[in-house]
């Protein structure tokens, strides 16, 4: 992880914008600081991954949906491009939970095309990485710090749990246990009229009568590997989109309000 070896990183990922394989050479004296909007990162993010240990705590926040032919698991925290609902002034609403794929920010695993393997990276380019003064260092001496030893291991469960969602995803199409749904807004026009209704989600989500059909010995794997707990989970989830739809109107509200005052 801290070696000279040179590696070819491959891959974008959402929110870096300059993710270098972190190593002693390059990086002595590096660190992270404490910067005033620490998730402004993700402020235009209205969708985020999320793994299948994660459902059962996002569930309560926000709906957890599966998208494109992947089945890709995505927490929904805005129903409008370019807005996060769950952070202002590049703070995260602390009652929310946050996800995993935000939360191990600046770092990330990244693949290594020429030695065939993962390796740990850092955005160069992130507000909290410094080489003046950091408050966690990188590296102490000639060996990893604490603080990041704490993350290749978030980095390594991280990853773990992905696979694990991979796995579960592919075991769930097996099942034929998605169908397609879509949600629709309709707000309010200036004069208290509804708004023409508008699409904002075309989405998979898991089936309930699917779920309810499977066979008993089926059931009886899923639960007992806690995947039928993820997959309720989900469903759940999916009653917040009128939460989002409730904040979107009050943001909405509030800008009018504000710009009726100027």
């Amino acid at each position: 992880m801290a070696e000279k070896q040179q590696s070819t990183v491959t891959g974008n990922v959402m929110f870096y914008k300059k993710p270098v394989p972190l190593n002693r050479e390059q990086h002595a004296g590096y660190g992270v600081k404490a910067v005033s909007n620490p998730f402004e990162f993700m402020a235009k993010s209205h969708f985020m991954p999320i793994t299948a240990p994660e459902f059962g705590s996002a569930a309560a926040s926000y709906p957890v949906i599966f998208a494109g032919e992947e089945r890709a698991p995505l927490a929904v925290m805005g129903i409008r491009t370019d807005e996060n609902l769950f952070v202002k002034d590049g703070q995260f609403n602390q009652d929310f939970y946050m996800p995993s794929f935000a939360r191990r920010y600046p770092f990330v695993l990244a693949g290594d095309q020429s030695n065939d393997r993962f390796v740990v990276c850092v955005d160069e380019d992130a507000d909290c990485v410094t080489k003046k003064s950091p408050t966690q260092k990188f590296f102490e001496g000639d060996d990893t710090s604490g603080f990041t030893k704490e993350a290749f291991q978030f980095l390594q469960g991280f990853e773990r749990d992905r696979q694990a969602t991979n796995n579960m995803v592919e075991e769930f199409k097996k099942l034929d246990l998605f169908e397609s749904k879509e949600m629709n807004f309709q707000g309010q026009n200036a004069d208290g009229s509804p708004a023409e209704r508008q699409k904002i989600a075309d989405y998979f989500a898991i089936s309930e009568e699917k779920l309810r059909n499977l066979p008993t010995e089926t059931l009886k794997s899923l639960n007992d590997r806690g995947l039928l707990a993820v997959a309720h989970a989900h469903l759940i989830s999916l009653s917040n989109w009128q939460r989002l739809v409730n904040m979107t109107l009050r943001l909405d509200g509030e800008k009018q309000a504000k710009a009726a005052k100027k």
